[in-house]
């Protein structure tokens, strides 16, 4: 990958299938659109991976094809015979194709119990245009997903992925619901590690935190089967993407569906990483339902601003020795309205503040609101790091970054790299040393934080980039600087009279 690539912007056959697909949608709203897609895509994921494993099976004289055990030996989706891609497509240009695919829906999730309840099946509606949905059938069908080789390749996670973003951007303010910006989720993956313990997101939207979670135990030879996995999401149609996102990658996980504040699913759950995106600044949380619960050990937070209650119900799951990364909107650093300073106050004096960074505007497609990064730690005397008591880690990243489109950026590889090799070399980790350099990053003290009045902006505590050293007298600088602003004047003078002659050449008198 050269050195500004992004991780999202020329993907080649996915952008091309995106434009495709888009074509067919017709008048269609995309948070519409986006479950008619995403549903087929997953359903001829499936049916390519079970028709690998039928012509396998096919050729074992003691077997049968149509043995549903057969599959599930081999962890495999049972796909029965009239919900297979092949028979969708020779009936892709029927009248009736939508009520074939409901049906083909409720038949997998019958003979799959761990997708009941997470497919899509609403294709028949009148409002869906059927001569569209074939067409749109004919195009994925065009894509290999399933077999082993496409596999390998991650096919269908980059086609998923990709059209996730692009449904995010299409959706504008709401997309962000469901979907976390690749390089924002890779950024917070690579700094917290998770190769070895609990997982848990309760805000987890389409799943992205878990999918990057198992990509980097892979891409650094570790093993999926030493992490669990744990979420929960309160809206049900993004609580059906995640299902689906996770289960065409084959991850096992535990996802439920609810309110985390409200009809909290893992009560007893204390999780070794906690990596989270909660919606920002949410006035609509009913707190004022809360006003007494036990998560609240530093401070209840304000009714109008869900901030720092999503703040204290991750401090609330971590294990004694966990960590949490988040997102969180720049006014959480430096709010003093309705309790919230106090609150801040408190976790930063309790000493579980890690590391703050300062992320680059335009990364996100649900809102322009200046974001920022939060790590918690519940050990910083942490066994396995050095000993960071009463220090935090402040990062500015805010100048990091490229354009992908004319509205959105992404932070690149090197940067990703940069930023957490920064943190872990903080931390002692991997024979790294750590300096402060100004305008990027500082160790500072508690002390130093509280004379900041618990304000946690890396700008007040980075400083600015060190400038050239300026051998320039003086003496000498004034003097330049005040025969170039004379200069200056002199011409704009001269530019004023020539002005006024060529307004007076054609009729015009200033006086």
């Amino acid at each position: 990958m050269a050195k500004t690539k992004s991780k999202g912007a020329n993907l080649g056959f996915e952008q091309k299938l995106w434009q495709a697909a888009d074509k067919l949608r017709s008048n269609m709203d995309a948070a519409e659109y986006k479950h008619v897609v995403l549903g087929l895509i997953f359903l001829k994921y499936i049916s390519d991976a079970f028709n690998e494993v039928y012509e396998e099976v096919k050729k074992d004289p003691l077997s049968d094809p149509e043995d549903r055990d057969e599959y599930i030996a081999r962890r495999v989706f049972w796909v029965p015979k009239e919900a297979r891609w092949d028979y969708l497509q020779s009936n892709a240009k029927k009248s009736e194709i939508g009520e074939i695919i409901d049906t083909a829906m409720e038949d997998i999730e019958r003979d799959n119990p761990s997708l009941k309840g997470v497919l899509p099946k609403n294709y028949a509606r009148p409002a869906l245009n059927k001569e569209r949905l074939g067409e749109l059938i004919d195009l994925i069908g065009t894509i290999g997903l399933g077999d082993k080789e496409n596999k390998s390749k991650d096919i269908l996670g980059r086609v998923y992925e990709y059209f996730l973003g692009q449904f995010a951007d299409a959706e504008g303010k709401k997309g962000g619901q469901f979907y976390t910006p690749r390089s924002i989720v890779q950024l917070l993956v690579e700094m917290l590690e998770p190769y070895k313990g609990r997982i848990f997101d309760p805000c987890c939207g389409s799943g992205g935190m878990f999918v990057q979670s198992e990509k980097f135990i892979e891409a650094h030879g570790g093993r999926i089967g030493d992490i669990s996995i744990y979420g929960q999401e309160s809206n049900q149609t993004t609580w059906r993407l995640c299902k689906m996102n996770l289960a065409i990658r084959g991850i096992d996980a535990n996802i439920k569906w609810g309110d985390s504040f409200h009809d909290d699913q893992f009560k007893d759950l204390k999780a070794d990483f906690i990596l989270a995106n909660p919606p920002f600044n949410d006035s609509d949380w009913r707190g004022e339902q809360l006003q007494d619960d036990v998560r609240w050990k530093f401070g209840v937070p304000p009714k109008g601003n869900a901030n720092f209650a999503w703040v204290q119900h991750f401090i609330h799951h971590l294990s004694p020795i966990g960590t949490a990364g988040f997102v969180l909107a720049n006014g959480s650093l430096s709010s003093m309205t309705s309790n919230e300073g106090d609150i801040r106050k408190k976790i930063v004096e309790a000493d579980l503040v890690d590391c703050i960074v300062a992320l680059p505007s335009q990364l996100f497609y649900n809102t322009m609101i200046p974001a920022c990064l939060w790590f918690v730690s519940r050990d910083k005397k942490n066994h396995k790091f050095k000993n960071r008591q009463e220090k935090v880690l402040f990062i500015d990243a805010r100048k990091m970054g490229v354009m992908i489109d004319r509205r959105h950026k992404e932070l690149t590889d090197e940067e990703i790299k940069k930023i957490a090799d920064t943190y872990h070399a903080w931390r002692g980790e991997n024979g790294l040393e750590y300096k402060d350099i100004p305008g990027f990053c500082k160790c500072a003290t508690i002390e130093e934080i509280r004379k900041h009045d618990h304000i946690l902006t890396p700008g007040r505590y980075v400083g600015t980039v060190e400038e050239e050293e300026d051998n320039e007298a003086f003496e000498e600088k004034m003097k330049r600087l005040t025969t170039e602003l004379a200069k200056q004047m002199e011409e704009g003078k001269k530019l004023n009279k020539e002005i006024k002659r060529n307004l007076e050449s054609i009729g015009w008198k200033i006086e």
